[in-house]
């Protein structure tokens, strides 16, 4: 149940940026420790890899402005024309992955062990980053709407 729009904090705050971080880590965690997840990264291409990144910033789009229809881009906080919201989204969604790889030594424990390196260990981390980011922009994205 969505509150009224009277209700509705106008303004993005550091608290949003809070509950984004709640669940874009909460859904990201369990797609750093699937070794299928890093299996799936160093086989994809870099299109594929950028592509994946695209769907990512599609998905929160729609789900910040199309899903949530008490929003609107044009009046909210910008940064370099970019809403505030939006780029808070992009870094939680990405940086909760990026974190909890990093902290969870996913690279080393799924790449390295198996002889990757150099470019290729840098290349497949950013591609499962990628492809983790798909479900934490979900969770991102929902507890933002919903809280």
């Amino acid at each position: 149940m969505k509150r009224p729009r009277s209700l509705r904090r106008p303004k993005f705050r550091i608290a949003d940026s809070a509950q984004q971080a709640v669940g874009g880590f909460l859904l990201a965690g369990p797609f750093v420790v699937t070794e299928e997840v890093w299996v799936l990264a160093a086989g994809m291409h870099w299109i594929q890899g950028a592509l994946t990144a695209g769907i990512v910033a599609l998905i929160g789009y729609a789900a910040l402005y199309r899903a949530d229809t008490d929003r609107d881009p044009d009046v909210e906080q910008e940064i370099a024309g970019i809403p505030a919201r939006f780029l808070s989204l992009m870094t939680v969604a990405f940086g909760s992955v990026a974190v909890l790889a990093v902290l969870f030594d996913a690279p080393d424990t799924f790449l390295i062990q198996q002889g990757v390196t150099g470019a290729d260990l840098w290349a497949t981390t950013a591609k499962a980053i990628t492809v983790g980011a798909v479900f934490s922009v979900v969770g991102a994205a929902t507890a933002d709407s919903v809280f």
